[in-house]
């Protein structure tokens, strides 16, 4: 560990921000992305999934491992922009009836998504089955209430639960809790509202070795807490910090085990995020071969065939 990164969560903050590019220029009235992508639904079976990446102010956390922010605007999101990336992204993508909103920090933060837009955005999303949205616990709360009593489908909300190691999770300057985890999982669960979870594999100031058990630990933590779905996403780095940390990208083989871990739990559904893999392996012979292995686990929720490589096993 790098022994520069600051103790306190206001240094680790201007540490953090010292070291970050530049943003994205975006139009505040498009979304940054959308498309369309199969997913294991809730009750079986697979269904595509609508994915509209919304253009919203930064998020107020400035965790060390972040690269989202570089999608955000600096600014507090205007009334109406959020309604006009929706209707904008739904003219152009295909039918379907699950909708996932993620906005690069959280949904019910009243600078990102403004309160005044929701009526407007649930009149929008009409017709959908399911509608998942990302939200810090520190955000979770009443105005998730009135969200749920505005839409027709389910909701889900996704929260990043990072690691149930608590000392590696308070260096991650998230400003949260275990504890804290538990008590927004326990009141969206009071409240009828579906929980998914999104876990890093190997996250900085976490030795490699120790990398797969604590992936396990956390699925054990999150489905303990309701979670209903839980995401591993193995940790990457590119945005400025990580590299100070001297932070190295988890071995594929790290992820393909502990979602062999999570499958075999059978408490829910287990996706491993498949998006710029290739950083994760340094074998052009199979990696190929493991990446949809990995697909396939994610739309069966099955544990696929192992996959044999003697380069990787020389290596």
């Amino acid at each position: 560990m790098v022994l520069t990164y600051p103790e306190s969560p206001a240094d680790r903050d201007s540490w953090i921000l010292s070291r970050r590019g530049q943003h994205i220029p975006l139009n505040p009235r498009e979304p940054y992305a959308y498309f369309l992508e199969d997913e294991r639904s809730a009750g079986g079976g697979v269904a595509p999934v609508a994915t509209i990446m919304l253009t919203n102010a930064e998020c107020p956390f400035r965790c060390v491992m972040c690269d989202l922010w570089r999608n955000t605007l600096a600014e507090r999101t205007q009334a109406g922009s959020i309604p006009e990336q929706i209707e904008f992204a739904l003219t152009r993508l295909p039918r379907a009836r699950v909708l996932k909103l993620y906005n690069s920090g959280s949904f019910f933060d009243t600078r990102a998504v403004p309160t005044e837009d929701y009526s407007a955005i649930a009149m929008q999303i009409r017709g959908f089955d399911r509608v998942i949205v990302e939200c810090h616990p520190a955000f979770v709360g009443e105005r998730c209430i009135a969200f749920r009593d505005l839409i027709e489908g389910k909701l889900e909300i996704a929260m990043g639960l990072e690691t149930a190691h608590p000392g590696v999770l308070e260096k991650l300057n998230k400003r949260m809790t275990l504890e804290q985890f538990a008590a927004a999982a326990g009141f969206l669960g009071r409240n009828g509202i579906d929980l998914r979870a999104f876990i890093l594999v190997q996250p900085p100031f976490m030795a490699a070795h120790d990398a797969l058990d604590w992936a396990q630990r956390s699925l054990d933590f999150a489905f303990d807490q309701g979670t209903t779905a839980a995401t591993l996403i193995p940790t990457r780095g590119g945005n400025g910090a990580m590299e100070t940390l001297d932070f190295c990208p988890p071995d594929l083989r790290v992820l393909e085990m502990a979602m062999h871990y999570g499958l075999g739990m059978q408490r829910g559904r287990v996706f491993a995020d498949l998006w710029d893999l290739k950083r994760h392996s340094e074998c052009a012979v199979c990696f190929g071969t493991r990446l949809e292995r990995l697909r396939a686990m994610n739309l069966t929720q099955q544990i696929g065939n192992p996959v044999h490589c003697d380069d990787c096993e020389a290596a």
